[in-house]
């Protein structure tokens, strides 16, 4: 069935676009809230900002009245060729992840399962209103499978940054070989810009002879920054912050994925360095790689940015990641605080914080803070409207900040402009071939069930190890004295 609902048509490519009557969020480290306002987009940039501007006769009007303009929001870690295993993991463990890819599945992942992944994932970052995503491509078995993977991400309007990463090889073998360069001459080299970013993706597992130095010199070599998973429990730590302060390798362009469970040493080392963290908090929370570490990460005065990781668990929506990291922040807070028998009276992580991470965080972890991040004149126009009339919780709009952080959702963003370009209008993607990205996801969850056999619904539903219950009195239960208070045998158990 068709949708009833009448929809005004996109606004037309090429022609002034200006945001009339909304809220706008700034995002200049200000903290400026601007009621009744404006934003003129001329061209791929932003014109002006303000209330009652004026604009070209040809200028097209999109009313954002009753509803908040923002910066496009900023991920700077997501593994987007994953996406077509949407929810699989959804009761993993991060050990069940590493097995799954690392030793079990991955390298099964031919170049068009990593190119259904990222098309997949490129239009449901823009459909959230994220307007950069840098992509975590640690797939990349072969280059074959990294010219999918950037094929994909150029078919798709929006920001990218290229993460090339290889978890089937050490990075000291593929980022120094032949193959890699001649892919970073023929797709990369003159072609980077703030649409096409590019960093090597690589993780420092702590071995003394510290085998990573290859790839560091790799990416020192070409000019490109290194982005690595940190501080992931039982998988990277200190000893891999120190080896790379030790050699010279910490930089201010080096972000630290996650970081969640580094010692105070580490954290000064990343601080001194002037280097930045990616805070996935729903993986920290819910996979293992430790507690979200932004209320340590304050202490030291790192910067901040947010990423959602992977679609094997979660979305790429950066309302929930803003959201929770707000949750876990002030939970330890609160936390902390009892420990010393004190209580917490004001919250020092404001939503405004979040949703500045979540923005020009972003930006300045990639590099991109004079083109993206914040809605200046002379910036690029990545714009988002957040604006619902049939919501109910899209009214009143009191606090835009704690609205954004607590409130919204991505069924709320009404158009998204990425560079200069309406990419979303009135709740719909515009000119994005869904059924092609759904054939081609479909294809590759049909040859993956096919591979894996009676494995595929094993993966899914990993095992729950038998557990000895105690009888509880506080339900009904058969307990009556203490003579019923013993261990409950599983099943099939003497």
């Amino acid at each position: 069935m068709s949708d009833p609902t009448p929809r005004n048509p996109a606004p037309e490519p090429g022609r002034p676009l200006v945001f009339r009557n909304g809220t706008v969020l700034v995002m200049d480290g200000t903290g400026r809230v601007l009621p009744d306002s404006d934003v003129l987009v001329v061209g791929d940039c932003i014109e002006a900002v303000g209330p009652g501007l004026d604009a070209p006769e040809s200028a097209q009007e999109i009313d954002a009245s009753g509803g908040i303009v923002m910066p496009g929001m900023i991920d700077t870690h997501r593994h987007m060729w994953q996406t077509v295993m949407r929810g699989y993991g959804a009761d993993w463990t991060l050990s069940q992840y590493f097995v799954w890819y690392y030793l079990d599945w991955g390298s099964r992942f031919r170049p068009q399962d990593i190119h259904a992944g990222n098309l997949l994932g490129a239009w449901e970052a823009l459909d959230a209103g994220v307007t950069t995503t840098a992509d975590w491509s640690h797939g990349l078995v072969t280059p074959e499978h990294a010219d999918a993977a950037l094929d994909a991400l150029e078919s798709v309007p929006g920001r990218w940054v290229f993460g090339y990463g290889n978890i089937h090889a050490g990075p000291w073998e593929w980022a120094a070989s032949p193959e890699f360069r001649a892919f970073y001459d023929r797709r990369i080299h003159g072609k980077r810009g703030d649409r096409l970013g590019f960093q090597i993706a690589f993780d420092v597992t702590g071995d003394a002879s510290f085998p990573e130095r290859p790839a560091f010199e790799t990416a020192r070599e070409l000019g490109v920054e290194v982005t690595t998973h940190a501080g992931v429990w039982g998988a990277t730590g200190d000893n891999g912050i120190r080896l790379m302060h030790e050699h010279g390798f910490m930089t201010p362009g080096t972000v630290y994925v996650h970081a969640a469970s580094l010692s105070e040493d580490s954290y000064q080392r990343i601080a001194a360095s002037g280097g930045s963290v990616s805070v996935s908090t729903e993986s920290e929370q819910s996979a293992g790689q430790g507690y979200p570490p932004t209320w340590r990460l304050r202490r030291h005065g790192i910067p901040v940015s947010l990423s959602m990781d992977t679609g094997v668990w979660w979305s790429a929506d950066l309302f929930s990641a803003m959201r929770a990291t707000l949750g876990a922040d002030r939970s330890r807070e609160h936390l902390e605080a009892h420990s010393r028998s004190e209580t917490v009276t004001h919250s020092h992580l404001r939503a405004e914080h979040v949703v500045d991470w979540a923005t020009r965080g972003g930006a300045r972890a990639l590099g991109l803070s004079r083109s993206v991040g914040s809605l200046e004149p002379g910036k690029k126009a990545d714009v988002v409207l957040i604006k619902n009339d049939a919501s109910p919780a899209m009214f009143p709009i009191l606090n835009p900040y704690g609205h954004v952080a607590f409130q919204a959702q991505r069924g709320d963003v009404h158009t998204v402009v990425a560079d200069g370009r309406v990419v979303k209008h009135e709740h719909r993607l515009v000119e994005a071939d869904l059924q092609a990205a759904r054939r081609a996801a479909e294809s590759t969850v049909d040859y993956l069930r096919d591979e894996m056999g009676d494995a595929w619904n094993e993966g899914m539903n990993p095992d729950i190890p038998p557990t000895k219950i105690l009888d509880n009195p506080y339900t009904y239960t058969e307990f009556r004295d203490s003579s019923t208070r013993r261990s409950q045998e599983p099943a099939g158990e003497a």
